[in-house]
């Protein structure tokens, strides 16, 4: 043993400490929290679940000769499971303390947890009842009056997070407290003023110490009576074991007439599989004996109180004490069924252990009656006239769980009229009504669809009559094989490269252009959702020339955004110079009847988004065989009017080309998905509330893999990373540099703050949104440099931290001969990044903003990949450079100030990272620690894997945070400041 400083704490100031440590690792700089105060941490947060639940009952407890009114915590069922568990993973450190022995401590873990959350639940619940008033809260006041307690913690082993939790006593439990056992006489009245020790136990459970005073003798007593009190629940949970019942299967095959049982049962508390029949526990004899009298423990005392208790659920229960050793009771189907969905609920609601049968779920059983379509088709001979569009017959099939059901099993159930019915040796739950709509709906003749509901059907989209869930599709012939292709059980033809395209297309990229053109062919839309760099665009072309070649030379609409235009131009001209491209952009574009009929001449049509609305009236009247979206992420919002304009325009086919089909959430999807094959997810409202609220509010995984099944066979996603796809492209390695604010810096963030911390008080809506985005701007601004912020065009060196790292780097990254591109969403800061990097380096920078006209920003390009002396250094604004360049001659990426939106610097990021590159990147994202910067970084770590779970992530998110949040994310912290 050796001595340690140690700081007693009070109940209050351990839960405000713990609090602070949940889900920390370091509480400030130096301040780190250990494996024991972690442990602690989680315990208090199984205290609080404790109370939140109401596990909780009134005690008087005697230490010393001072008898206390306390608060304490019930481990029924799983809690004394979760009681364990957390016993057995206390650090030996947590137990290793002792005020005053030199022998280390040789209390149980379990005594140790017990009595730490014994003193947590007490003061959780005594704390919110003390601000009801003075009137006794406990009987007279619901606990919702009380003062809430924001307790912000969760039980270890469930999934809860911050909550508030509202301590006190259920309604049920109030009304059963012992005042009306608990007589006292004359000679109880105390010498403090209560009439007698029942009132002063009332008002001491809600006093800050809870002590009670008075005759002893009468404490003691009342004392004892309150033991006496719980003695039914103390039985129940201090015990090696505890009662349980088992639902049993009728015997005999196929027979669902005979009886069920209930069987009475004790499980083992430490292991659970350790099952012993009641029978042979009223009189323990043999082998089993010596387990059940383990302890001390009374088998016979205990089925007898436990049983007791729960008789109330069920009249069957009640009825069975009345044999001499009752060992369950036995129930017709009607009866087994009434067990399966409410009384086992209630059981396992009062600490009982129920087993039930392994075919029946939360849900009910496990095999449902489903209904399925099945169409007959001949086998494909030519395709002529086939279509999503033709009119086919088909048949209605009913299944259990796969198997196929004939019409007179099905009328045989009907009869049955029993909720619990056995089918081919496995146990069913049906009601009367569904089986009736069943037989209703397969007494019709076959009914008649269009092949593209069908595949709606096949895919999980579509529903059957009379409320009966739809399983999918069964097909015979062409429409067999269109399934099997778009669900991955078959393979689509992999075509060759049209004859007119000038370029070798890589593997991946034949499957991807042979993917778009076998959907292209049915009239669906797709989604090519490649990395950038895998060559979308290249895929495109393909499908393109072989559309011009094959079939009626009609155009294709190209939209893409401006900044794209030209590249589209440079990529047609290079992979397809034999197709007739128009470019329909800028003042002098052609217009109105003119451009209709040049239109037609053409075999692809390029324009920018911003024109597919402000010309919509012309380009709608033109007949197109497709319309394809370059970075369809434009589309995102469907309430845009280029979204709209999109859907509106009359089209063969349509395909969006994006690398992030999901950039906010993963309602960006149904906006897609509509413009490709409308309808298909539904409304809107339809979508949100099926998918979008189970998915980001929710996290539900059924509900990810559904909207996978519905959207798989129309979006195409390869990652570059994946070597399986393409194995000719070098690491990517991403790093964060954390760089320090000047005080200058800091003195004009803390300015900032200021200013907006008082408005956003006084600010609301639009208005309050403003606000935000506009302080956002400025804390960035303030991050890079102080001059951006001022505009003043002082003097740039020494005044910036970020600055003083980008020099430093670069400074090496030169010496080396490497290149790098560094990225800023601010123009102005841009400018201020090469007039300084110019000055310290003598030598030239690029800068590429949205003001440099397409030729010198061809320029531009040109000289940066060519090598030689070119410069090494290339500036870009997000937003002019983060689409559409080849930048290949770089291999260093720095991200200088962050856009808060991981997609958008992703492509960035591949202007370097694509197709050409041969050498490993590294991309440098710059964050000032302390500062708003880290704390949006670190939320968008955590905030990115929604939307990576259907196929990034925005910052108009930031604005919907509350104020609190608000302030609490500008606040700068000491550490933000250099020396």
């Amino acid at each position: 043993p050796w001595t340690v400083t140690a700081l007693p704490l009070f109940p209050e100031q351990a839960v405000e400490v713990l609090c602070a440590c949940v889900g920390k690792q370091t509480l400030a700089p130096g301040v780190v929290v250990g494996d024991d105060l972690a442990f602690w941490a989680t315990a208090m947060r199984f205290a609080a679940a404790l109370v939140a639940r109401q596990q909780f009952l009134p005690e008087v407890t005697d230490e010393a000769g001072i008898y206390r009114a306390r608060w304490g915590p019930v481990f029924a069922g799983p809690d004394a499971d979760r009681l364990a568990t957390l016993a057995k993973a206390m650090p030996h450190i947590c137990r290793a303390l002792a005020r005053e022995s030199v022998v280390p401590p040789q209390t149980p873990s379990r005594s140790v947890l017990s009595q730490f959350i014994d003193g947590i639940v007490d003061h959780l619940v005594r704390s919110p009842l003390q601000a009801c008033g003075d009137k006794p809260a406990l009987l007279t006041q619901s606990p919702a009056t009380c003062l809430r307690l924001p307790v912000a913690f969760a039980t270890q082993t469930g999934a809860d997070t911050h909550r508030q939790v509202k301590p006190g006593l259920g309604r049920k439990r109030q009304a059963s407290t012992p005042s009306a056992r608990l007589r006292t006489g004359p000679s109880t009245r105390l010498r403090t003023g209560f009439d007698s020790v029942h009132d002063q136990w009332l008002y001491a459970l809600r006093s800050p110490h809870g002590i009670m005073e008075g005759d002893a003798a009468a404490l003691a007593q009342f004392a004892a009576q309150v033991r006496e009190w719980q003695h039914p629940i103390a039985v129940s949970t201090a015990t090696p074991f505890r009662l349980c019942f088992r639902l049993e299967e009728p015997d005999g095959d196929g027979d669902d007439s005979g009886a069920w049982y209930v069987r009475y049962l004790l499980q083992a508390a430490d292991d659970p599989s350790l099952l012993i029949p009641a029978k042979d526990a009223w009189n323990a004899k043999g082998p089993k004996a010596p387990i059940l009298k383990g302890g001390g423990f009374n088998a016979r005392e205990y089925l007898l109180s436990s049983l007791g208790q729960v008789s109330g659920i069920s009249s069957h229960i009640e009825t069975s004490l009345k044999t001499a050793a009752p060992g369950g009771y036995k129930l017709d189907v009607t009866g087994a069924h009434g067990f399966l969905i409410n009384t086992a609920a209630v059981l396992e609601q009062a600490g009982v252990g129920v087993l039930l049968p392994a075919w029946w779920t939360r849900k009910g059983t496990k095999l449902r009656l489903t209904a399925r379509a099945h169409v007959k088709s001949p086998k494909l001979q030519g395709g002529g006239g086939l279509s999503l569009d033709s009119i086919v017959q088909f048949d209605w099939q009913m299944a259990l769980g796969g198997e196929r059901l004939t019409f007179g099993e099905l009328e045989a159930l009907a009869r049955l009229k029993q909720p619990l019915v056995k089918v081919r040796g496995q146990w069913v739950q049906m009601n009367a009504e569904e089986i009736q709509a069943a037989l209703a709906f397969w007494r019709k003749a076959a009914d008649r669809a269009t092949v593209r509901e069908i595949v709606r059907m096949g895919l999980g989209a579509g529903k059957a009559p009379g409320g009966i869930a739809c399983e999918g599709v069964t097909a015979t012939g062409w429409i067999a094989d269109l399934l099997a292709s778009l669900d991955g059980r078959a393979a689509f033809e992999a075509l060759p490269s049209p004859d007119g395209f000038q370029g070798t297309l890589r593997p991946y990229q034949v499957r991807g252009y042979s993917w778009l053109a076998f959907l292209r062919r049915w009239g669906l839309g797709a989604c090519l959702a490649d990395d950038m760099g895998l060559g979308k665009t290249i895929m495109a072309l393909a499908l393109i020339q072989r559309d011009w070649e094959a079939d009626g030379k009609r155009p294709v609409l190209l939209v893409c955004p401006t900044s794209v235009v030209g590249n589209w131009q440079k990529e047609a001209a290079g992979f397809t110079p034999n197709l007739p491209v128009m470019v329909h952009h800028g003042i002098a574009r052609t217009k109105g009847a003119a451009l209709q009929a040049e239109a037609q001449k053409q075999a692809l049509v390029i324009s920018s988004y911003a024109l597919l609305h402000r010309d919509f009236e012309t380009l709608k009247e033109v007949s197109w065989s497709g319309v394809i979206l370059d970075e369809a992420q434009n589309i995102k919002n469907p309430e845009t009017k280029q979204a709209k304009a999109a859907r509106a325009l009359k089209t063969g086919y349509r395909i969006a080309l994006t690398g992030t089909p999901v950039e906010n959430n993963v309602g960006d999807l149904w906006s897609i998905i509509e413009f490709l094959n409308p309808g298909f997810l539904g409304t809107q409202s339809e979508f949100k509330r099926t998918f979008f609220v189970s998915i980001q509010a929710n996290r539900d995984q059924e509900a990810v893999k559904r909207l996978k099944c519905l959207t798989g066979p129309f979006i195409l996603r390869r990652l570059k990373t994946d070597k399986a796809i393409i194995t000719d492209l070098p690491e990517k390695m991403e790093m964060k540099v954390f760089c320090t604010l000047t005080r200058e810096q800091a003195s004009l963030y803390a300015a900032v703050v200021k200013e907006a911390t008082s408005k956003l008080d006084s600010s609301e809506g639009i208005q309050r949104k403003g606000v935000v985005l506009a302080t956002l701007s400025k804390l960035k601004q303030v991050c890079n440099h102080p001059a951006q912020l001022l505009g003043d065009n002082s003097a740039i060196p020494g005044r910036s931290g970020k600055l003083a790292r980008l020099t430093e780097m670069l400074e090496e990254i030169i010496e080396v001969g490497d290149r790098a591109l560094v990225f800023s969403q601010f123009a102005e800061m841009g400018d201020i990044l090469r007039r300084h990097l110019q000055e310290v380096f003598g030598r030239e920078v690029l800068f590429l903003h949205g003001g440099v006209p397409k030729p010198q920003r061809d320029r531009m390009v040109e000289r940066f990949q060519a090598g030689g002396d070119s410069p090494q250094i290339f500036l870009l604004s997000l937003k002019a450079g983060g689409v559409g360049l080849n930048l290949t001659r770089a291999n260093h990426v720095f991200h200088f100030d962050r856009w808060w939106n991981p997609a958008v610097e992703n492509q960035a990021t591949d202007r370097v990272f694509r197709i050409g590159q041969t050498k490993n990147v590294q991309v440098h994202k710059f964050l000032c620690v302390g500062t708003l910067e880290e704390k949006i970084d670190a939320m968008i770590e955590r905030k990115q894997e929604i939307a990576e779970g259907v196929v990034g992530t925005g910052e108009g998110w930031l604005t919907e945070l509350s104020t609190a949040a608000l302030k609490d994310l500008f606040t700068l912290r000491k550490e933000a400041i250099e020396e």
